[in-house]
């Protein structure tokens, strides 16, 4: 990137919170300006502004206002996934797109973690049971030798594989290229349910104990784990859904729990957010329900905000910026 020409203009995309510290970013005597916007105020700001701050997590706004950025360069998303910024004009374009990679990654890996010794050692049970003072004995399923299958390499993929190989547990990868030896997996399929693809998912699937869903939502992922998918896996799996709840089918998944396909699943994401009162999810058997908290730590707004300052640094310099995004990989399709 060259010295920028002038000083820039900066909008920050925001919901109810502004990013915490954000006057030190007021105070920065490299901008022009910083202009703080809601969804329904982000067309009067865009113009004139050559970078954006997508503060307010999921928010699908830039797309509405999209005609509005006349002279945006970067647009920097405090979010692992970019899916709500994968549309047309956006990919089209030469914007530049950074996410805030490598502050989720051991966190969500440490729930992840969390959740398969829940499964495991049935920590739901004991809980209702001890409020319904109910003194039961029970026996629980070893961790150490099953086997996990973590679909998505990226790098939370890769801090969930090393934290459940850490305590015992097998792991095997599933992203877009197949590879009979990875550092962090193992082995690597293809992740693809096409017939005539080896080695692929549908392979991988019947070995697992639990299928860990980390990729990002693209075309190719939406809708991955559904019915056939659901059919693959033993009766004694738990599925495991970090990632996006448009990676699994909800309707063919609710199935698979009533007819006993699979065991158990435990979910972080939704198709629909938050999860209606009216689904099934919130009272099946087997089934532990979150609400899109699994790389939420404490301190993890600053640390995103910290994230951000380090790639304005980058952008006011000239220099290079810091987990640039392939919006040709991520692009969703159709939207």
């Amino acid at each position: 990137m060259t010295t920028q020409p002038q000083q820039p203009h900066l909008v920050v995309l925001h919901g109810k919170d502004l990013p915490p510290g954000h006057e030190r970013i007021d105070a920065d005597p490299r901008l022009a300006s910083v202009r703080y916007a809601t969804a329904d105020r982000l067309p009067e700001a865009l113009p004139g502004a050559q970078a954006l701050f997508v503060w307010d997590l999921f928010s699908e706004a830039v797309a509405a206002a999209w005609p509005k950025a006349d002279a945006l360069r970067w647009v920097h998303a405090a979010t692992a996934g970019v899916d709500n910024l994968m549309f047309r004009g956006l990919v089209d374009s030469d914007v530049a797109v950074t996410n805030s990679r490598g502050v989720f990654d051991q966190p969500m890996a440490e729930y992840v973690l969390g959740l398969v010794l829940s499964f495991a050692k049935d920590f739901p049970g004991s809980q209702e049971l001890q409020r319904n003072r109910v003194w039961r004995h029970r026996e629980t399923e070893r961790v150490g030798g099953r086997h996990a299958l973590v679909i998505g390499t990226g790098p939370i993929g890769r801090a969930i594989a090393r934290q459940l190989s850490a305590i015992g547990m097998s792991v095997e990868g599933a992203g877009r290229t197949a590879r009979a030896s990875d550092t962090d997996f193992g082995a690597v399929v293809q992740a693809s349910l096409d017939a005539g693809a080896a080695p692929d998912l549908g392979d991988a699937l019947p070995r697992a104990d639990y299928v860990v869903v980390a990729a990002p939502l693209t075309a190719a992922t939406r809708g991955l784990v559904g019915a056939e998918a659901l059919s693959r896996m033993k009766p004694t799996a738990r599925l495991i859904n970090v990632a996006r709840g448009q990676l699994v089918v909800e309707d063919d998944l609710v199935e698979a729990l009533r007819e006993g396909t699979i065991a158990g699943a435990a979910l972080d994401v939704f198709e629909s957010e938050p999860l209606p009162e009216t689904s099934p999810l919130w009272d099946l058997p087997g089934v532990i329900v979150s609400p899109h908290m699994s790389g939420d730590v404490v301190g993890w707004r600053a640390s995103l905000v910290d994230l951000f300052r380090d790639n304005l640094d980058r952008f006011l310099e000239g220099r290079e910026l810091r987990n640039v995004v392939d919006k040709r990989r991520g692009y969703v399709a159709g939207s």
